[in-house]
């Protein structure tokens, strides 16, 4: 299938209206806040509409329903990721997400896999947004990991000359964009996941 931008366009109502003296709308903030194509507003809509109750918290029909969508969507998207349906949690945001992450890391007890010491290293970019460098540059202070980064070219793209002693043997976390927010650079996930499944983890 082709990649047809008119295409998906029309399906974002948004971009049928027009902005200051009648011109076209482009948005390029989804980095902060992202448009919702019609799908997911009837979706919504119809949950409000038809299905409206507390997940996990009630044994009436409305709830029995909701929780079922609730889950389904958890489903859905295991399924798209190749992952398993309980390593799904929903959050409000990414952000939300990794300073979740990151708290958590910074709270496991002795002994437990994701607990992190002045031995472990914390991997992130140059290119990354505050909401994927603070939570670890924090984590980092509080466990004493070792923060290390992949630095950016000149022409914007991740230098991955040293990826093998960026990503070491004590490297617990790699946390990066796929694609940066202010260059618009698509990052090559592959060669870093290569490195990291290659033996380090």
């Amino acid at each position: 299938m082709s990649f047809d931008p008119v295409a998906i366009r029309r399906d974002f109502p948004i971009f049928e209206r027009t902005i200051r003296d009648g011109k076209r709308l482009v948005y390029l903030d989804s980095g902060a806040t992202s448009q919702k194509p019609q799908v997911v507003i009837d979706a919504e809509s119809d949950f409000y509409r038809l299905h409206n109750a507390a997940v996990h918290r009630g044994a009436h029909q409305l709830a029995e329903e909701a929780t079922d969508i609730f889950e389904g969507a958890r489903e859905t998207v295991a399924s798209f990721i190749n992952a398993e349906t309980d390593e799904v949690v929903f959050t409000k945001s990414a952000t939300e997400s990794l300073n979740l992450i990151a708290y958590a890391m910074g709270n496991a007890p002795a002994g437990n896999r994701f607990h992190l010491t002045s031995g472990d290293g914390i991997v992130i970019t140059e290119m990354e947004h505050h909401a994927n460098l603070i939570p670890w540059q924090q984590l980092a202070a509080r466990t004493g990991a070792q923060l290390s980064w992949f630095e950016v070219t000149p022409e914007g793209r991740l230098d991955l000359s040293a990826i093998e002693s960026v990503i070491t043997e004590d490297t617990k976390v790699v946390a990066l964009t796929h694609q940066s927010n202010v260059l618009g650079t698509i990052n090559p996930l592959e060669a870093i996941i290569w490195c990291v499944s290659s033996g380090y983890n």
